[in-house]
């Protein structure tokens, strides 16, 4: 059976894209090969994201921030947008696959203790378990 390929793509590649290949790779990799890039990549997967994966039993802690210059000759089918700063830059993809917006809000900037921020990280990664694979989900129907 072949795979499907999504690349999902924010600014720094640091917390909401790792999470969104985390998630796809998990829960539905069976049909969907994941991978994430950053269009300014940070260098680092942000810890919170990190532990909030963990706290549903997935692993990211070997991802690596990657720019999407490792992925313009891939063969894809589609490229998510989950930041609006990527979005906008998202015109200048030049790799393969369709496009589609779906933003969530940066949980690397929440402020607060530890476990305010944590709660963020959680309501985003949750948000993307929601919306982006119910995305994909639709487009394998």
């Amino acid at each position: 059976m072949h795979k499907k390929s999504v690349l999902i793509l924010c600014t720094g590649n640091s917390c909401r894209s790792h999470m969104a290949e985390g998630l796809v790779t998990y829960f539905m990799g069976d049909t969907w090969q994941a991978y994430s890039a950053g269009t300014e990549p940070s260098g680092y997967v942000h810890p919170l994201a990190i532990a909030a994966m963990a706290e549903i039993g997935i692993d990211i802690s070997a991802h690596e921030s990657k720019s999407t210059d490792e992925f313009r000759d891939m063969p894809l089918d589609w490229v998510i947008t989950v930041c609006d700063d990527a979005a906008e830059k998202c015109p200048l993809w030049l790799g393969q696959g369709r496009k589609k917006h779906i933003p969530f809000p940066d949980p690397a900037h929440a402020i607060g203790t530890e476990a305010e921020k944590m709660a963020i990280f959680r309501h985003v990664r949750d948000g993307i378990r929601e919306q982006l694979l119910g995305f994909l989900e639709q487009t394998t129907q």
